[in-house]
């Protein structure tokens, strides 16, 4: 028997080091080969650790959220033979080599014609897949090397699971799972005092977004403008081109509207559209309209783009909005779908309160917030009428951007808003 060490593998791209997110494999544990045994984390993207022989676990070095040097020892397996611990060459050699296969197949896009050759039986090669597709694959009691991925490089998508599972429904078995009978709830006393604590590490997508929002709020003097709009004319269009295009196009939310209105006052106020590099001194302002979209996925906050959204009419704008949306809740979202973006548009939806102060995603300068929509009576046209209003609520970067022109900024995507029709209007 030999030692077989797996060091943190390079992952290219000028990184030194990566966050260990998680263990698929402790101490003791029999592995084969291409098994997952763990996730690393650049500040991009999450990356799988296969093992290129099969072994047993002797030693995990690192904790879970610890930061691990690439190059630095971290698993070592008892493997039969002589292993590659004597062997330096064939330490980097192996233990580096699925991070570049990984690499090489990203950067490859599987045609539908590649796509219709792959065959629905099992595989040779473990199959390529996100975390979140491979644990949902093992919810469902399906065989990832039975899904024929239609993903970059090969990899298998949550779609394709969904299609997989559509065509193959009686030969599915999915896991048993307790019955609402066999689980013993524990029970709760009224006014019983409570002493339980739990400490939850920071680690994975989450420290990078508390790292992005300390550094947003360390370095950007922030000032919030809150301006009230009458959305009522802007609602009555949604239903009106609801009612005409039906399932035929896109559903036209709030959203595309907003983005429209904001294109079109950035043409007034191109000092908005901008990134700030606050070491070098410089603002760049841009005449591509790349628009990031807060969303909210089961592992944080993500801020997807949609690009050159000033060349994109209602519907397209609809569309790639969902698109990039999805993609990101999903985990299929690319490090390129996640980077560029010259200003930002979030919203809490129906849980966007009355007002709020969003923190601009930095190097950009300003950020739009939306907040929910609320029935109320109103002065118009010397009526007491009942009026929907909504609240725009977005930052700015001081440095920057003067508050009379924030405001003005602020002012002019209300008129488009209140007044629908100069939307369209060159």
């Amino acid at each position: 028997m030999g030692s077989y060490i797996i060091k943190t593998p390079d992952i290219g791209e000028g990184i030194a080091e990566v966050e260990l997110v998680a263990w698929h494999v402790k101490p003791g544990d029999e592995v084969h080969t291409d098994q997952l045994l763990a996730d690393v984390m650049t500040d991009k993207a999450t990356v799988e650790i296969p093992s290129p022989v099969s072994g047993t676990v002797v030693a995990l070095n690192g904790a879970v959220g610890q930061v691990v040097a690439v190059g630095s020892e971290l698993i070592r397996l008892e493997v039969a033979g002589a292993g590659n611990v004597k062997a330096n060459a064939a330490v980097s050699g192996p233990a580096q080599a699925p991070a570049g296969a990984l690499k090489q197949q990203t950067e490859q896009t599987l045609t539908p014609a590649k796509a219709a050759a792959v065959s629905s039986a099992p595989r040779a090669s473990r199959p390529i897949a996100s975390p979140a597709v491979r644990r949902r694959a093992w919810d469902m009691g399906v065989e990832l090397e039975r899904v024929t991925p239609t993903g970059t490089g090969g990899r298998v998508m949550q779609a394709d699971l969904d299609s997989y599972v559509a065509r193959n429904s009686g030969l599915v078995a999915k896991p048993a799972s307790p019955t609402l009978a066999s689980v013993t709830m524990p029970r709760v006393q009224a006014f019983a005092e409570v002493n339980t604590q739990q400490e939850i590490p920071v680690i994975g997508l989450r420290r990078k977004i508390a790292a992005k929002m300390q550094e947003s709020k360390r370095r950007i003097p922030h000032f919030t403008y809150v301006e009230e709009i009458d959305v009522t004319e802007l609602e009555a269009l949604r239903e009106q081109l609801k009612t005409r295009w039906g399932l035929e196009r896109p559903r036209i939310t709030l959203l595309p509207l907003l983005v429209r209105a904001i294109v079109l006052a950035l043409r007034e106020f191109p000092q908005i559209n901008a990134r700030f590099d606050d070491e070098k001194g410089v603002v760049t302002r841009y005449g591509a309209v790349h628009l990031g979209i807060a969303t909210q996925t089961g592992n944080g906050l993500m801020v997807p783009v949609v690009r050159h959204a000033e060349a994109l009419d209602l519907w397209a704008c609809a569309s790639e909005i969902a698109r990039v949306a999805e993609a990101a809740r999903s985990g299929h979202i690319t490090r390129e779908e996640l980077s560029g973006s010259t200003i930002t548009l979030t919203s809490l939806g129906a849980l966007g309160g009355i007002v709020s102060t969003p923190v601009i995603n930095y190097p950009e300068v300003a950020i739009v917030g939306v907040n929910r929509i609320v029935e109320r009576p109103m002065v118009h046209r010397g009526a007491v009428v009942v009026r929907q209003m909504m609240n725009l609520s977005s930052s700015f970067d001081h440095r920057v951007v003067d508050g009379a022109d924030a405001a003005r900024f602020i002012q002019a995507v209300r008129a488009y808003l209140e007044v629908p029709s100069a939307l369209f209007i060159e």
